[in-house]
Order: C-alpha cells, then structure tokens, then sequence
C-alpha cells in the first residue's frame, strides 16, 4: 500500500510523483463552474481523472464543464439522483483507480499553486498516513463585520477533516466501506468517516495546500434549516459514543440550553392553565431571558443592520424548538443504528 508513490529514486529517475482522483459531488450550483476553472489553473500536477457526481434529483440545466479547460477530456460524470453527498461520494469513488482520492465541494476554489503543494502533501505522507487535509480559507467582507451565516462558514477553516478538500488514501476508504450514507446532507459524514478511518488505524494529518471557500448566497432562513443537523448528532453518538465530540475535534452546539428554553416555553402556558400563574411568569421570563441571550450573542458580532437584527430576532426565537424537535426525532429515528461494518 503506497509503495509505488513512494518508491526510491534511481540514479536516473525522480520519484514518482502520487497519482490522485478529484471527486466533486454536486447539486447543479453555478459555483462549479469556478471550482473547475479554479482546478484546471492549479496545472503543476494534475489530477488523473475528475468526477463529477451530479446529484440533482432531476437535472435540466447541464452542468459547466467547459470551464474545466484542459481537464475537460478527464472528466467523468455519474448522476446519483438526489440521494445526499455521502452517497454521491461513494458513487465517485467506486470509479476511482489512483492510490489517492482527493474530495471537493463545487462551493470551493482551489489556488494556483495547490496541485504542486498536494503532491508534496501526498509525497510526505507516510505508510500508515490514511488522510491529509488540506486548509480552508474563507474570505470575509473588508468593510463590514460579517453576518451570522458569514461566521458560520469561516467555521471552516478550524473545521478537522472537513471533505470541502480532503485527501484519502483510496484503500483507506475502501476498507472502511467508504462514507456512511445514513447522514443524508453535508453535515457529520466527513466527522464520521474520519473517525472510522482513525478506528482502522491510519493517521489523519493537515497539509500545506490551500483552498478558497467563499460564502455562498443564503437566504434569512438558513440557520433554521441548518437545525436538521441535531438528528445526525444523535446519529454519531449511536455510532461513536459521547465523546466522540472531542475525538473528531468538533465544538458543542447550544443545544442543552436550546433545551430549556424550550422547556420555559412550553411550561408557561401548561403552568398557567392548572392555576400556577407566578410559575408561569418564572417560566415566561426564562424564556424570554433566554431567547434574548441567543438572540444577542449572534447580534453583537455582527454588522448589526436592520435586515440582519431582524433576522437574528425571528430566528432566534424558532430556532431552540426546532433544535430539540430535530434532536428528538434523532433519538427516535436512530435509536437502533449499528457502526456502518454491522449495518444492513
């Protein structure tokens, strides 16, 4: 395993440099075309083969490959039907031949000199190397504090093993059954196959190269919807036990105190109708204590316009509920999930 990459040099020879495969999956955004075009310029060693996995439930529109430029006759496109970017994933590395799988989000940019500076990643890995990371920069605006989703996304760039670029031995992934597509949207399954790779007994190391992850354009409601997340944290813990936050490096949401915020929301009104009106205005306060609390630590950060103190004063007041909502049906809906090498 390796030993073709990392052969010794004969007197005449340089050492072979690692071959690599770009699995992109993808929904159809106009980002790929400058994630392409972004790979394409990066030309010092370029990648075997690209894949493109199209994971639009029914695409119409077809996808920019032309940007690709002088990458376009190693591209290979799959359609996946919707199924989530862990399945999408999977799909693209079922055709992949080269020792190294290299994963990219179609929301990413790589830099010029990214292609050489992975193949140093690659040529310094050693045998028992399963992973390198490559580091996320995520550009903010200059003349304004960011916005709460803007916060968000420069998360990245602290972010252990995130597959926005991340490299694997392919045998690596192969051996542990690839990403686990129980978690149907791009949140934990990098977390997961990372654990599981480091259960197998490779090394996970972060690299030298660097990749552009610009924030993409959000609507008002999109940390809502990003409450779904809280059933695949259920998920991981069936999975991985209750430490698994530290072992993956990731931080701790709100969620025990989402929970009792919730809990004063929904007691006040219980309170006061079997006659306990003084608890129910303890319970009343808390809630609304609580809700401002939130409501301000993401206020404060921020650029504080009206459009943005809005939007962190309606969300803040929903978004408690529906993460216990979200965490309750994890606890359902997972309740009997088995490590991926026991599923069904």
């Amino acid at each position: 395993m390796g030993a073709t990459e990392n052969a010794p040099a004969t007197e005449n020879a340089l050492p072979a440099l690692p071959t690599y495969t770009v699995v992109v999956p993808t929904i159809g955004r106009l980002c790929l075309a400058d994630c392409l075009r972004a790979l394409a310029e990066a030309d010092d060693h370029p990648p075997d083969q690209v894949i493109i996995v199209d994971d639009r439930p029914s695409p119409v529109a077809p996808l920019p490959l032309t940007t690709a430029g002088p990458l376009a006759d190693r591209i290979r496109t799959l359609h996946t039907g919707g199924r989530g970017p862990a399945a999408a994933r999977n799909a693209g590395l079922r055709l992949v031949t080269t020792p190294w799988t290299v994963f990219l989000d179609d929301d990413v940019q790589v830099l010029p000199a990214w292609s050489r500076l992975l193949a140093h990643d690659l040529g310094r890995a050693g045998a028992d190397t399963g992973g390198v990371q490559g580091r996320l920069t995520v550009p903010l605006p200059a003349d304004r504090r960011p916005t709460d989703f803007e916060r968000n996304t420069a998360g990245l760039e602290h972010a252990a093993w995130a597959t926005a670029d991340m490299a694997y031995r392919t045998a690596a992934l192969t051996g542990v059954g690839g990403f686990d597509e129980r978690f149907p949207r791009a949140f934990r399954e990098d977390a997961d196959l990372a654990l599981r790779i480091g259960a197998a007994g490779w090394r996970l190391q972060r690299g030298q190269r660097t990749t552009r992850h610009p924030v993409r354009s959000a609507d008002r409601w999109v940390s809502v919807r990003a409450q779904r997340g809280n059933a695949d944290d259920v998920l991981m813990s069936r999975l991985h036990g209750h430490d698994w936050w530290d072992r993956a490096q990731a931080p701790r949401g709100r969620l025990p105190r989402h929970a009792v915020v919730t809990a004063a929301a929904f007691a006040a009104p219980v309170l006061a109708l079997a006659g306990r009106p003084r608890a129910a205005r303890v319970a009343c306060a808390l809630w609304a204590a609580g809700t401002a609390e939130f409501a301000l630590a993401r206020t404060l950060p921020g650029p504080r316009t009206v459009p943005e103190i809005a939007t962190m004063a309606a969300t803040s007041v929903v978004i408690p509920p529906l993460a216990v909502g979200h965490w309750l049906t994890g606890l359902v809906r997972h309740r009997g999930a088995a490590p991926l090498r026991d599923a069904s």
